[in-house]
This record gives structure tokens, C-alpha cells and sequence, in this order.
């Protein structure tokens, strides 16, 4: 943690339950749709094993949470830090609206549109985090390498599912 800022216990867990919390409301629409519509539709020799989700979108919503955690010890209500703390949000909400589009609308068009906006919000939240705190941004990283490969795995689906 940074030296500079006294740890706080509770922003730090409510960081984190903020960020789980969007992937467990996420996963409520990916769950079932996994073993079932999503096991029926073609995809490309780079798609993950169905088993590698879960574990990895835990450890990416801590990161994300820990991410969001040092922007709040900053302060929120600084100059950039509000915007920061918005952009944050607006992809949050995206990253579960794209959970419940794909999987549980089973929409691949819109999956892919949507997921093209939640990828901008992240690149969008790591310049924002930048500039307030470098090691928040850095931990956006692996989230925007996650959701890069997936919007290329949704594109793909979209055009081998005509």
C-alpha cells in the first residue's frame, strides 16, 4: 500500500465488495447461460476453457478494487478524482451490462457493441487513475487485457454464429 496514505480497512473492503459485488451480479447472468446456450455456439480454437472465468474475473474484480480503493484515498471530491471516480463507474455498470446482453440476452451483436464501450471506459479509467495514482492505473491492465481478448472472442462468436 502506499506509504503516504494510512491504510483504511474499511474503504479497502468496501472497494473490494464494490467490484465483486459487479461480478457476482455479472455472473448471475453468465452461470447457467455457460454450460447451456454459450457450450452450443461455435467458437474460435482461442476461447478459453469455460473453468478459467470464474477464477479469473475474481482476481481481476480485486484488482480492479484495489485500483479503485488508492483513487479513493486520494479523495474523491478533488479536482480530477470525481471524474475519475465517474468514469469508473460509468465502466463498472458496462462490465455487468455486458454480462447480462451476452449471456443473458445472448445477444452477440450487442455484446460486441457494448463491449467495445465498456473496453473505451477502462482505457478511459486508466488515464483518469494515471494521473492521480500510476499503481491504480497500472492494476487496470490485466482487466484491459481480459476484456481485449474478449472482445475479440465476441466478435469472432458473432461472425461464426451467423
Amino acid at each position: 500500500m502506499d506509504k503516504s496514505i494510512k491504510f483504511n480497512p474499511v474503504k479497502f473492503a468496501v472497494s473490494i465488495l464494490i467490484t465483486e459485488g459487479a461480478g457476482g451480479i455479472g455472473s448471475v447472468f453468465t452461470f447457467g447461460a455457460i454450460p447451456t446456450w454459450y457450450a452450443t455456439l461455435a467458437r474460435t480454437p482461442i476461447s478459453p476453457p469455460n473453468w478459467l472465468f470464474a477464477p479469473m474475473w475474481v482476481s481481476l474484480y480485486f484488482l480492479i478494487g484495489v485500483a479503485f480503493y488508492y483513487i479513493w484515498t486520494k479523495g474523491l471530491r478533488e479536482d480530477g478524482n470525481w471524474l475519475a471516480a465517474t468514469i469508473f463507474s460509468v465502466q463498472l455498470i458496462l462490465n455487468v451490462l455486458w454480462s447480462l446482453i451476452f449471456f443473458g440476452l445472448h445477444s452477440l451483436l450487442f455484446g460486441a457493441i457494448e463491449i467495445i464501450f465498456l473496453w473505451f471506459f477502462i482505457a478511459a479509467t486508466i488515464i483518469e487513475f494515471h494521473s492521480i495514482d500510476k499503481k491504480a492505473a497500472y492494476l487496470l491492465f490485466p482487466y484491459l487485457s481480459w476484456v481485449s481478448i474478449a472482445t475479440l472472442l465476441n466478435i469472432a462468436i458473432l461472425f461464426a454464429n451467423p
